[in-house]
């Protein structure tokens, strides 16, 4: 296990939508609560489920992909540091390593579809030390579907399995902007399956 590279990065605010405000006032909301981790992205989902598939969701440079490695667009970064809103694109083929997070998460498919293998880590217990990766299940999402954890047990890996461009909408109750990424740590384990 590595540590996940950050970099601090200057935040300009993105231009929005008046969809993108209303789905971000509504996770605002649930936010504002103050709930555990688990329940906080459960509600945090049902307020970005009725957005994902809106035509009138995110710019056209929002929906931007890039042709090395799957994208993030950084579209909201609340005041405080309590949550924010990213896009992913994703070209077919395109995926993370298998990763885990700094804080809870939703994620939502917006358009295409995405394919995420779930792993639990099993601790040292072979004869040469090692830690290794179970793979625990496999989900396929499509267009309006979503989820949501929290650490511990959120390690995992996604990809677009194609055959089209993929685009996710994911909230994460972390900065962002200052993080620059949701990654706690990338794992380089042995994985069964």
């Amino acid at each position: 296990m590595t540590p996940a590279p950050t970099a601090p990065r200057a935040f300009t605010a993105p231009r929005t939508t008046e969809r993108l405000d209303a789905l971000i006032a509504g996770v605002r909301e649930v936010v504002g609560r103050g709930l555990p981790p688990d329940p906080t992205a459960y509600l945090v989902g049902e307020r970005l489920a009725p957005h994902l598939g809106a035509p009138d969701l995110l710019t056209a440079e929002q929906r931007q992909s890039d042709p090395d490695r799957y994208r993030q667009h950084l579209l909201h970064a609340e005041h405080d540091g309590s949550f924010s809103v990213v896009a992913l694109v994703w070209l077919p083929g395109q995926g993370t390593s298998v990763h885990d997070h700094v804080s809870w998460c939703t994620t939502g498919v917006h358009e295409g579809r995405e394919q995420e293998r779930r792993y639990r880590l099993l601790p040292a217990a072979r004869a040469d030390g090692t830690a290794r990766l179970v793979a625990t299940g496999d989900v396929v999402s499509g267009q309006g579907e979503f989820c949501g954890f929290a650490p511990p047990g959120d390690i995992h890996r996604v990809w677009n399995p194609g055959p089209s461009t993929a685009t996710s909408l994911h909230v994460y109750g972390a900065d962002i902007s200052r993080l620059g990424s949701s990654v706690r740590r990338v794992y380089a384990l042995p994985a069964d399956r």
